[in-house]
């Protein structure tokens, strides 16, 4: 045998086996996808999976949240200007199989308010996201954010929630539409949620923070922005128009603090998507030109259209390093709301900069 032949050889084989390796891991690959598509269960991503990842949830030490921040860092504001928002024709329709839990809780509404036994949820008119892009502009690289909704209503959003219920193929709604290694990726009738969040600033420095109701529906008892307000076809679209979202903003600011837009500032920071509930927001910051925190109590304490909405609210110093140390604090760290950590660290960024508000948040993890 030449040389030249047990050189083919040799390469030949080792071909063989390279090929046959890689003809594997893609095998295993497609089998794992099939199984987490097809399973009742979603597949956990290793820590070595999860650092591959590009997209990570918003952090803070021992502060794990489900809030993925889309698009922006604090640092610049997106202009309006630049939010494209564009509503689709026709409502969400649920799969076959979630659209018997919307009619289950139609029904209990119903049963509810002939009964008089508790006041029952109105099914009010609300928008779906189909989809959030994001662009850059030509000269100046701003961010250029299309938005497009679809019309849903609150009852779809209610049985959307239920992500992890049985369907009767034993799969769930998490384990069949989502796939937790593309976390963007999800259909409209799965995404019934947009919401502003405001971290609200008085003039004296003071970061305006709330404890939401028990009494409401949606995560009752957390800790939160003061001012989380939903997007509604009712309200927020008047004729045929496609909602503002600062205009949103603005009015979130007058029903839950009694504030009118000459009393304050208001910057867009970031776009920010729970992962868990599917739930999209875009993070603002809100800065009163000349009420004081001690005059925003005042005002409160003469009534509010959306009091019943909040139990408790709290002022807290505007600086780095108190906000790290209030959200680490014990009795809070298990209790935020899952947007509210990343929106009042996108706050602080916007105003100190993000260089002091990185080595005061670690300061305050290391000191735990």
């Amino acid at each position: 045998m030449s040389g030249i032949d047990v050189g083919n050889g040799v390469v030949g084989a080792i071909l063989g086996v390279v090929f046959a390796t890689l003809f594997q891991q893609w095998t295993q690959d497609v089998w794992f996808r099939i199984r987490r598509r097809s399973a009742g269960v979603v597949r956990s991503i290793t820590f070595r999976e999860r650092q591959a990842l590009a997209w990570s949830t918003f952090s803070l030490g021992p502060l794990h949240t489900s809030a993925l921040v889309v698009e922006g860092d604090g640092d610049r504001a997106i202009a309006a200007e630049s939010i494209h928002v564009q509503v689709l024709d026709g409502e969400i329709a649920l799969p076959e199989e979630m659209a018997a839990w919307r009619d289950e809780i139609e029904a209990e509404e119903s049963r509810a308010e002939a009964a008089g036994d508790r006041a029952p949820v109105w099914n009010g008119p609300r928008y779906a996201v189909e989809g959030l892009e994001i662009s850059r502009s030509a000269l100046d690289e701003r961010s250029e954010v299309h938005l497009r909704l679809r019309p849903t209503d609150y009852y779809t959003f209610l049985a959307a929630q239920q992500l992890d219920r049985r369907l009767p193929d034993g799969s769930t709604p998490r384990s069949r539409y989502l796939d937790p290694e593309d976390p963007l990726a999800a259909p409209a009738f799965l995404q019934c949620s947009f919401a502003v969040n405001i971290a609200v600033v008085t003039s004296d420095h003071l970061l305006v923070v709330s404890r939401r109701s028990n009494r409401v529906r949606m995560a009752p008892g957390v800790w939160n922005s003061s001012v989380n307000e939903g997007l509604s076809r009712h309200i927020d679209s008047a004729g045929r128009n496609a909602p503002d979202l600062h205009a949103v903003a603005r009015r979130g600011m007058r029903e839950e603090l009694s504030l009118e837009p000459h009393e304050y500032t208001l910057s867009l920071l970031a776009f920010v998507l729970d992962v868990d509930k599917r739930g999209w927001s875009a993070h603002f910051y809100a800065r009163l030109g000349d009420m004081t925190g001690e005059q925003l109590r005042a005002r409160l304490s003469r009534g509010v259209a959306d009091r019943w909405e909040h139990q408790t609210i709290e002022y807290v110093p505007f600086r780095s390093a108190d906000v790290a140390r209030y959200l680490l604090r014990p009795d809070r760290i298990r209790l935020w709301a899952p947007l509210a950590p990343a929106l009042f660290h996108l706050a602080l960024v916007h105003v100190h900069g993000r260089s002091s508000v990185e080595r005061a948040e670690a300061q305050a993890v290391r000191r735990l």
